[in-house]
């Protein structure tokens, strides 16, 4: 028996309920209509001990026809999901919003940084569905009209903003594609037809919580016709964090003033978000042809996921969790609502751990720890928006759904952002204004 967490039963609920929940649309307003879409492609790898039917059967007709599939069921099914890089962020049009802009990590060397294929919605598409699929086809070469994938449904839209929230860019709208058919390991599907772009095929278990838990059936055991469902055994040993630095500069000053990116660069610092650091392609989650030659070459990079891909990927897993009863429902701990005044990695891990409200993704700390202080006093509105958010979580989602969550806690988040700055701003110019009258009367008196 394979040792690999038997997801399997989570994956079902979870694209289950995205089925049948309605996404939160955000409308596009007039002065700004731009949108873009991506798409997020699920499929199940066969274990190596139970291969599928030959030949295989037809796609199954329905999401329940599929999970009741032997080969979907056997232990050590994986399922997967997909993730892509862009070796040159921006080289295509459509990438240029939801790929970190070059030159904005201050750690880029001996990292990567993965997204999820997708892009803007151009004139003539039919929505952002079929936007999703075109820019799937352009840079994966994966045609998601064919019969081996089913569209499960969206995610909530996205805001996508700049320059701390004041201005937005653009509507994000995430789609979720099933695989229907067995998938081959270690076979790229047609070779990348992007230049500069890498697909990589990541274990979903891999990417759960280590808190979280996985149902177990025991066979042979029945209460009233029906199989009964003993202990709980532990997922994974969870994802491994790390952290995104950004140059504070490149997000809060004026691109074309050097002397205003220099003083924004020593008043705040750098920024930094949470990150997961993705498993490195194996049998079972492969790179196409090109990413699997770069690896062999010594290569040495760590895949991370992270902002607005990491929301979306926090956004799915949060389906695989049935809702919590009242009788579970258990005081928060400490760091459970982060803000980046908390020193370590240890609030944004646990928060995640839990699998709440994936704000937490787009959230950065700064490198001052006075910055992280000050946001955290300015903080009160915020973390009152998040604990709405985990009650509506912890619900299943039912109560609260024409609540914009996430376009809320930003737009509160980023302004106690701005606050803090502004103190902290003037707090140091005091100081620097002080400091020079002591040195003129220290020297002249």
């Amino acid at each position: 028996m394979s040792d690999e967490p038997n997801i399997i039963p989570l994956l079902s609920r979870a694209l289950i309920r995205i089925r049948s929940t309605p996404p939160r649309v955000i409308a596009s307003p007039p002065t700004q209509p731009r949108r873009a879409a991506v798409s997020l492609i699920i499929r199940v790898v066969p274990s190596p001990s139970y291969p599928p039917p030959n030949p295989v059967p037809p796609p199954p007709q329905s999401l329940t026809a599929f999970f009741e599939q032997e080969w979907v069921n056997a232990p050590g099914a994986r399922p997967e999901i997909l993730f892509l890089r862009r070796d040159r962020p921006g080289s295509d049009g459509g990438a240029t919003p939801l790929t970190p802009a070059p030159g904005t990590s201050a750690s880029a060397a001996g990292e990567a940084h993965v997204a999820f294929p997708g892009g803007r919605m151009e004139e003539g598409d039919e929505g952002g569905l079929y936007t999703a699929m075109r820019q799937t086809w352009a840079e994966t070469a994966l045609d998601l009209a064919e019969p081996h994938y089913v569209a499960i449904g969206q995610l909530d839209d996205r805001e996508i903003t700049t320059s701390l929230g004041k201005r937005l860019l653009m509507i994000l709208s995430p789609y979720v594609f099933l695989q229907v058919t067995p998938a081959v390991p270690g076979i790229a599907p047609v070779e990348d037809p992007v230049e500069g772009t890498t697909v990589y095929w990541v274990p979903l278990a891999s990417l759960l919580p280590s808190r979280d838990l996985v149902g177990k059936e025991k066979k042979g055991k029945r209460r009233r016709g029906k199989r009964e469902s003993v202990g709980m055994v532990a997922a994974s040993p969870g994802p491994r964090w790390s952290t995104v630095k950004v140059d504070a500069a490149s997000r809060l000053a004026p691109r074309n003033s050097r002397i205003l990116k220099e003083m924004v660069r020593g008043l705040v610092g750098s920024m930094q978000f949470p990150a997961i650091v993705l498993d490195i392609p194996s049998a079972y989650s492969y790179a196409d042809e090109k990413g699997t030659q770069a690896l062999e070459g010594g290569r040495k990079e760590e895949l991370k996921l992270w902002g607005l891909s990491l929301g979306m990927t926090l956004d799915l897993l949060a389906f695989m969790v049935p809702p919590s009863r009242p009788s579970d429902q258990r005081p928060p701990s400490p760091t459970s609502h982060w803000l980046p005044f908390h020193s370590d990695e240890v609030a944004s891990v646990e928060l995640v751990s839990k699998l709440a409200p994936s704000l937490t993704s787009v959230v950065p700390r700064f490198g001052y720890p006075d910055v992280n202080f000050w946001i955290w006093v300015f903080g009160k509105r915020y973390r009152e928006v998040i604990r709405g958010w985990e009650a509506s979580v912890r619900s299943g989602g039912t109560n609260d759904r024409r609540i914009n969550w996430p376009g809320t806690a930003l737009s509160t988040f980023y302004a106690a952002i701005r606050k803090a700055l502004i103190v902290v701003i003037v707090v140091r110019a005091i100081a620097i204004l002080l400091g020079v009258a002591g040195f003129a009367w220290w020297v002249f008196w």
